[in-house]
């Protein structure tokens, strides 16, 4: 296992320094600056700003000044925030992205797992059928209708729950997003997991389970779960990395003050550093998380292992 491990980290770090070159450059070839305004700046105080930041090098060295401070994790400063890092912004908006993306990841996979499998337990039953139809609905709304939808009914309809904010961090602040964040995902899983659940439970080895005489719980469990969990640990990675950077409309709609919202503000206004940082976030999550479905991935299916 431990070897298998450093044989995924191995192509882990060259994955992060493609990203990051990647991010680097194309944010540089994208048109307009990060001191552009409706009115522009005399050229004077245009070259001594770049020049304060740098920008006036050729490319190349900026890349490598850049690459040099990520090993002491220095993300720079933000061209926009004034007396700001990009490390104290993330620092900043980290915690409720993370806290209202990993509550809805938990809750997504708890749901998602018990709807899939219940489904599939009663396959052709009107369980089965109304499962699979509220996972059709889920799917088909977004979040930009979901997240609407139920601060019109819990939060002004209702009186519920806040319609918006963030408190804190209070619980009654963080039901709707998570749920908002949830609900489209708890639908993905649910049809992953009863489809991989029924390939399972018409496999080979669950029949000669039960041929000799093992209970159905046993044979469930042991058996068929066991092989339907290998396609949903690897939907999970990359849906909670997604989840814990924050929603961009989830984060908008309830004024959280989460990582996404300083993302897409920094890609309009071109704040070069910012969207790398958060870009560099995201990819180290999903390597992270990617790296942990393998190590599960051998762990249920000792062929990938020995493989």
């Amino acid at each position: 296992m431990g070897r298998h491990a450093l044989r995924r980290l191995a192509t882990a770090l060259p994955t992060l320094l493609l990203v990051v070159t990647l991010a680097f450059f194309m944010m540089r070839l994208a048109p307009g600056g990060p001191f552009d305004q409706e009115r522009p700046l005399p050229p004077e105080i245009l070259r001594n700003i770049e020049r304060a930041y740098h920008l006036d090098e050729p490319l190349v060295q900026q890349y490598l000044r850049y690459l040099g401070g990520l090993l002491t994790l220095d993300f720079g400063p933000s061209y926009r925030t004034k007396d700001f890092t990009v490390g104290e912004l993330l620092a900043a908006g980290a915690p409720a992205s993370f806290k209202v993306g990993g509550l809805a990841a938990l809750l997504a996979t708890v749901l998602g797992m018990t709807a899939g499998i219940t489904a599939a337990l009663r396959q052709n039953s009107w369980i089965d059928y109304a499962v699979m139809s509220s996972a059709m609905v889920g799917i088909a709304i977004p979040n930009f209708v979901m997240a609407p939808l139920l601060t019109l009914v819990f939060g002004v309809m209702l009186g519920w729950l806040p319609a918006g904010g963030w408190g804190g961090g209070a619980p009654q602040f963080i039901v709707l997003p998570v749920l908002a964040l949830a609900l489209p995902q708890v639908a993905r899983i649910a049809r992953l997991v009863r489809g991989s659940m029924i390939e399972q439970l018409h496999a080979n080895h669950v029949r000669t389970a039960r041929a000799k005489g093992l209970r159905e719980k046993i044979v469930v469990v042991r058996h068929a779960l066991r092989g339907a969990l290998l396609p949903v640990i690897s939907y999970l990675g990359p849906m909670t990395a997604a989840l814990l950077t924050g929603s961009v409309v989830v984060e908008s709609i309830f004024s959280i003050p989460g990582i996404g919202r300083y993302f897409v503000q920094a890609a309009l206004d071109r704040d070069y550093t910012v969207v790398m940082g958060v870009v560099i976030v995201f990819a180290v999550l999903i390597i992270t998380l990617n790296l942990i479905v393998d190590l599960l991935y051998g762990l249920l299916d000792p062929k990938v292992r020995q493989g």
